[in-house]
Order: C-alpha cells, then structure tokens, then sequence
C-alpha cells in the first residue's frame, strides 16, 4: 500500500492516533486516517467522534512499487485494536504490503493483535502494551519494555504515554534523526 495511512476502527485510543498523526503532520509526512467502515466518522475509545480523510468504501490500495517508505500505522485502544485485527480484509492488506517491504508501525494493544498475524517476525523486536505481547513471543519475536522500538519495518510503542515518542520514532525512521529532533524541539521535549 503506498503512501503513509492510520487506519481507525470505532474504540481507538484518542492519544495513540492523533497524537501520531500530529507528530508526523509536523515533520512534514503526508498522513491519511482510513476508517476501516464505510463510515467518514469513527469514535474512539473515549467516545470522541473523529472525521477521516477517506472510508474503506474509498480507499485506494496502490500495490506496485510498495517500500520501506510507505507505512500503515495501527493505534491501539480497545476495542479498536480488535476490530482492526478482525478485519479479514485489512489484515490481508497489511501481509502483502509487509511481503513487498512496506513498513507496519503499532502502538499498545495492536502490536500484540495485528502484527502477530504477520509471517516472518522470528528475532524481531517489539514492544506493546503489557499483557499483549505473548502472541508475538510465540512467533519467535522478541519483546523489550521500551518506549517505542524500531526494528527493520517494524516500529512498535507502548501504550498512550508513548504516543509521541512513537509518532516520533515513524517520522524518524521516514525522515531520519534531523527532522525528528526538529519536531521534538518545537514540542519542548
């Protein structure tokens, strides 16, 4: 899938999507939210409603030349980490684009139940939200209680707390060190 998209499916952790989304719009990263319905409203886990740039009815998947710089980004929340994982056609999407070396990043709850379905994670490391991370440990992946990890393609955060620190680590690894620092200075971080 090209480009850079947050796909948000109803009970999605407020923080973990939009704060993302803002650290990255800062850095200078195009960033698209995908409901995961055909609806152009989602609610998050704390009840906000939040209007997204496209519905899945209008989602454009554009295969052909996916790279590590093209990103879907999964916020956790619950039960927005479920009903992203459930979502047969989403995680169809997400293991071809991890297959031609598009980059996955997860935060919370979502590394433990959307990446877990990806193939190839033997000696990757990732973090989550504690209590998730068993699902990727049995694939052979291993956990690391940090903030945020980045390991390849694969950039994982914590939990809410680690929103920015993980918008952060996407805009580093797409931008590098330069912008990051950039954007975390003009947080006052």
């Amino acid at each position: 899938m090209k480009g850079v998209h947050i796909f948000l499916a109803d009970g999605f952790e407020d923080m973990e999507a939009l704060g993302t989304r803002d650290v990255l719009l800062r850095g200078g990263v195009e960033v698209r939210t995908v409901s995961i319905t055909d609806d152009y409203m989602v609610e998050s886990s704390h009840g906000l409603p939040v209007s997204v740039d496209t519905s899945w009815a209008d989602l454009e998947v554009m295969e052909p030349g996916t790279d590590g710089t093209d990103v879907m980004i999964f916020p956790g929340g619950m039960p927005g980490s479920k009903n992203l994982a459930q979502h047969e056609e989403l995680m169809e999407i997400l293991q071809d684009h991890w297959a031609r070396g598009g980059a996955v990043a997860a935060i919370c709850a979502a590394p433990g139940l959307v990446v877990s379905q990806l193939p190839g994670l033997e000696g990757k490391a990732f973090t989550c939200f504690d209590g998730f991370e068993e699902a990727l440990i049995g694939k052979g992946a291993v956990y690391k209680k940090e903030s945020t990890v980045t390991d390849g393609q694969l950039i994982t955060g914590r939990g809410a707390g680690h929103a920015v620190n993980f918008g952060l680590a996407i805009l580093r690894y797409l931008k590098g060190d330069a912008a990051a620092e950039k954007v975390k200075a003009g947080l006052m971080l």
